[in-house]
Formats: C-alpha cells, sequence, structure tokens
C-alpha cells in the first residue's frame, strides 16, 4: 500500500516525466489538476465537517501546534499556501493580535469562500487577503513574507518540489515555513489498524456523508504517495531551506517539518 523510495520521490517531483500519480493511478500532470482541482470543488462545502469526524478532532491540535512552530512577530505578514478554508490562518490571526498580515492563497476559489466565513468573525488581524492561485507559480515578488505554512495541501500538487521552492522564493531572507502533512505509523500494529481505518471506514462515511467515496479513498491514496519525514526533510534542504527539522505526531500519522530560508534561529518554542 505504502509507495517505495523511488517511487515517493517521483511522486513528490515528477519534473522529468510526463506521468504522474493521482493516488495509486499514474496520470499525466494536467490531468492530475483537472482531477485535484474536480476533487476540491466536490467537497469543498463538507470539508470541515469531514475532516474533523474522520479525524475525531485531532487535526486542530495538530495546526495549532504547526502554527506556534512558525515562532510568528506581531508584524510578520503571512502567507497560507494551499489555504483551504483557512483554519491555519485563522490561528496565525489570533497569534498576531490585531496586527500583520495574512494572505490565504489556494487554486480553488470554492475552498477559500467555504472558509470565508471564519476568518470574517475572527476579526483578530488587521487584513486578510483571499488570492486564487497557482501554488507552483505563485503570484507575489521575490522576498514577500516573514512567515508561509501550509497544511494537508501540497501533497496535492501536481509537482510538490516546485510548490515548496515557490514557498521558498516568496518568504524573505531568515523567514520561516511550517508543512504539516499525513505520513507513515511507526508502529506496524497501529499502522495496520490505521489502513483499515483509511480503505475500509473512510471511503464507506465519505460515501454516506459527503457523497463521494471516491474523494476519499483517494485521500488514503494519496497520503501513501508522500514522501517519508527523512526523505522530504532532504528535499528542503535540496531546494535551499536551512534548519530543517521535523516532529511526528500521534505515532507519525501526521509529520510537522519546519525550515528556515536563511540562517536564522527558531524559537525557544519550537519544538
Amino acid at each position: 500500500m505504502w509507495f517505495d523510495p523511488k517511487k515517493r520521490r517521483q511522486a513528490a517531483d515528477p519534473s522529468n516525466s510526463p506521468v504522474t500519480c493521482f493516488g495509486y493511478q499514474p496520470v499525466s500532470l494536467d490531468e492530475k489538476a483537472r482531477r485535484i482541482y474536480r476533487h476540491f470543488e466536490s467537497i469543498a462545502q463538507k470539508y470541515d465537517f469531514m475532516n474533523t469526524l474522520l479525524s475525531f478532532g485531532i487535526h486542530y491540535p495538530w495546526k495549532r501546534l504547526a502554527v506556534r512552530m512558525l515562532g510568528l512577530k506581531k508584524e510578520d505578514r503571512v502567507i497560507d499556501v494551499c489555504a483551504g478554508t483557512g483554519d491555519l490562518a485563522l490561528m496565525a490571526a489570533k497569534r498576531l493580535g490585531g496586527n500583520g498580515f495574512i494572505v490565504l492563497y489556494d487554486i480553488n476559489r470554492a475552498m477559500m469562500e467555504a472558509g470565508r466565513h471564519k476568518t470574517a468573525r475572527c476579526g483578530a488581524v488587521t487584513e486578510t487577503a483571499f488570492v486564487q492561485g497557482n501554488t507552483e507559480r505563485m503570484a507575489f515578488p521575490d522576498a514577500s513574507f516573514d512567515a508561509a505554512m501550509v497544511g494537508f495541501g501540497i501533497r496535492n500538487l501536481t509537482r510538490p518540489r516546485v510548490g515548496f521552492s515557490e514557498i521558498h522564493r516568496v518568504l524573505k531572507p531568515g523567514g520561516a515555513m511550517v508543512c504539516l502533512e499525513f505520513s507513515k505509523p511507526t508502529s506496524p500494529v497501529f499502522r495496520g489498524l490505521y489502513d483499515f481505518y483509511s480503505f475500509r471506514i473512510m471511503p464507506l462515511l465519505g460515501q454516506l456523508l459527503a457523497g463521494s467515496r471516491k474523494a476519499y479513498t483517494h485521500l488514503p491514496e494519496s497520503i501513501r504517495t508522500w514522501p517519508l519525514p527523512d526523505e522530504l526533510s532532504e528535499m528542503l534542504s535540496k531546494i535551499g531551506f536551512s534548519d530543517v527539522r521535523y516532529r511526528r505526531l500521534t505515532n507519525g500519522i501526521a509529520v510537522i517539518h519546519r525550515a528556515v530560508k536563511g540562517t536564522r534561529h527558531p524559537p525557544g518554542d519550537a519544538l
């Protein structure tokens, strides 16, 4: 069920291949982009509800920890990449405390619109902007942001490595990025239970509650094509990030990577 290292590298960086993967299925790069867009269009209105249900709510403390690890300062300009419905942006806004500036950046307008009410209720940040765009060709000049974050989204890009390179480009020197993504549980016993839940229970609930078994079959498949923590750390270092670290969560179901553009040391509570 879990891709081998070579296939994981190709899935994250298919630049030299006309083919990538949509879940377990090989597809062209253009076809993956189309399928991903339709995928999120179809689940946008149920996205938050299904995330909370399927994760038993544990994605919220994961996200809060990721934002804390970013080490935000009051005047920071922050970008939430693959923002979806904006959970990370909302949590970052509360830490900025009425200052700073946050951009929610996503290619799918339906996802951002589904979460717009959450950001409107917050009112804790001076300015919040919703920008629709492709993370592989970000619509910002170099060194535009003090911090960047991406949660459960970058593995859905056609070329995730290019997405990370763009995040590196738009960060200011010394700016930090956190990436929260799913990963492979470390315990074989727990992994077996996780596989059963992922491929038996999640698609069934997706069909019953969100009307899409296919969407919630793609989710566990895409997780099993994603680089493991050491592999992703190596990729980030080769892109040019420094001080690359990661922290496993809940037996490795999820992992937070933190990396810096430049040499600024992380705050004392970062890890």
